[in-house]
């Protein structure tokens, strides 16, 4: 993993890279076209209006801010991509309430030998969320890519063969109302599990 981590960038570079990209009418990804465009800069308003409203509940806060650990969490996306735009600011504040947690991000389409390798269901859905180990690179664990209220939700909906306009509007409906608490105490409850993996390993600095 360690290659990938030095490949990676933060997340003000991932911020500052798709805001520079929407200001040429561009997005991430080998494929571009006015709807890719609109997709991305609509997901980018979300993303920044998240990152001033998301609060953590401090039950997942200090959850996490009690953990003994070290770990890069490697987030693999596209600016274009829904499910990110929603998630990764929960996943940013989360990293947040812990020192020994650095975010760094990835780009799918430019990493297919990465993305292979965390497959939802057959598929390269994105968010996902590596948590790695600083000292050794060894994989702790994974999340992705919608928290499991969520793709419940879209598994249901898809199962009645709705179009995907309309399976994206009861998704986004969804985040509105969940606010990213689902996604804090999922990925808090995992995040504790990495760090005692790490523990039992001995993978300390």
């Amino acid at each position: 993993m360690r290659e990938f981590i030095e490949k990676a960038m933060s997340f003000a570079d991932y911020e500052t890279m798709i805001d520079g990209l929407l200001a040429e009418g561009k997005t991430t990804g080998p494929v571009q076209s006015d709807e890719m465009y609109l997709y991305a800069k609509l997901n980018r308003q979300r993303m920044s209006r998240l990152e001033k409203t998301v609060e953590l509940a401090p039950e997942a806060a200090d959850m996490l801010a009690q953990l003994d650990t070290d770990q890069y969490w490697l987030v693999i996306t596209e600016g274009w991509c829904g499910d990110a735009a929603q998630n990764i600011p929960v996943i940013e504040k989360l990293a947040s309430a812990n020192d020994g947690i650095e975010t760094r991000y990835l780009l799918r389409d430019e990493h297919p030998e990465l993305i292979d390798q965390f497959l939802t269901n057959g598929a390269r859905s994105i968010p996902v969320l590596i948590a790695v180990d600083k000292r050794s690179s060894r994989l702790l664990g994974r999340w992705g890519s919608r928290p499991k209220a969520a793709q419940d939700l879209f598994m249901q909906l898809k199962s009645l063969g709705l179009e995907k306009a309309e399976i994206n509007e009861k998704l986004q409906r969804w985040y509105n109302e969940d606010r990213g608490r689902s996604l804090q105490f999922e990925i808090a409850e995992l995040a504790q599990g990495w760090a005692a993996k790490r523990s039992a390993a001995g993978e300390r600095n």
